[in-house]
């Protein structure tokens, strides 16, 4: 990154996370320190209102912001189409301010870009396999708003098993929400469970926020590549899923070249069917094993 660059992207960095120390934008920038002092000077000395505090770091004077910045045709594509994507995949709120946003990007376009832009946006889309209805979008509004307030919601949930479905009144205190496959998940702790679940959005019925505040964890971050899997075999707990690949794991061992397993809820504990096809020299063989 040459100097020109380096001195837009301080003042974007600035911009974006607020007061930061030397040392923190020397990493970030992967210079030495004295190189950020002296481009800290250099931008002052072009009218950008840096504030320096001892011991704090460098911010930028409030409500100071940069002119519209130039974008390419791929740039203002991808905010286009991620403008478009979020407006029919959120509540009316977000897709009002995905709108609103693109408007002001789209304002300051020159014509043939603009039009550029417009032809390929027709001609590119992403669409949501499960579009969610107004109930849906109504809950996706408040949870979003509980998790940015750190409140406690409660609601009814439906867990469904293979011939009966249960539903059970839940208090949770939201931490993430997430679009992963056809549905929507929310990631919090489960008073009831007293442990960190993971709800599926169209499970949910009379979602209410209450006044009562959390605090999250401070080391939490969010892990839906596990939660997706424990979504994909139907919400079984941890111990099944280990359970599970060690049964892969010894059919692997005994000579079988693939294991295909298809994991269901029953009252007495999760029924495991494992079909393990063997190698071309050996027999198929097909086994059934039941974990409670």
């Amino acid at each position: 990154m040459n100097r020109t660059d380096r001195l837009l992207a301080l003042v974007l960095e600035l911009q974006r996370k607020g007061q930061q120390r030397g040392e923190d934008l020397a990493v970030t920038f992967e210079v030495s320190t004295r190189t950020i002092y002296r481009d800290m000077q250099a931008l002052s000395e072009a009218g950008v209102p840096i504030i320096a505090i001892q011991k704090k770091g460098y911010s930028l004077a409030e409500g100071y912001f940069l002119p519209p910045l130039r974008f390419t045709t791929e740039e203002a594509l991808i905010l286009a189409l991620g403008s478009d994507f979020m407006g029919h995949n959120f509540d009316d709120q977000y897709r009002a301010a995905a709108e609103a946003a693109y408007r002001k990007i789209d304002a300051v376009l020159p014509d043939t870009l603009r039009q550029d832009v417009a032809y390929l946006s027709t001609n590119i889309s992403f669409f949501a396999a499960n579009p969610l209805d107004e109930k849906q979008r109504e809950n996706v509004r408040q949870l979003r708003s509980a998790i940015a307030e750190r409140r406690t919601v409660h609601f009814h949930y439906t867990k469904k098993r293979a011939t009966s479905s249960e539903t059970s009144m839940r208090e949770v205190d939201p931490y993430s929400l997430a679009r992963l496959a056809n549905d929507w998940l929310l990631m919090g702790y489960c008073h009831l469970r007293q442990d960190l679940r993971v709800f599926r959005l169209g499970r949910i019925d009379h979602l209410k926020l209450l006044e009562r505040q959390f605090q999250r964890p401070a080391d939490f971050k969010p892990d839906w590549i596990t939660a997706s899997e424990q979504s994909f075999f139907g919400g079984c707990s941890r111990n099944y899923s280990r359970r599970l690949a060690v049964d892969a794991a010894r059919a692997r061992r005994t000579g079988y070249s693939s294991v295909v397993a298809e994991l269901g809820e029953t009252g007495a504990g999760a029924q495991l069917g494992i079909a393990a096809c063997a190698d071309a020299a050996r027999n198929s063989t097909h086994g059934r094993k039941i974990l409670t």
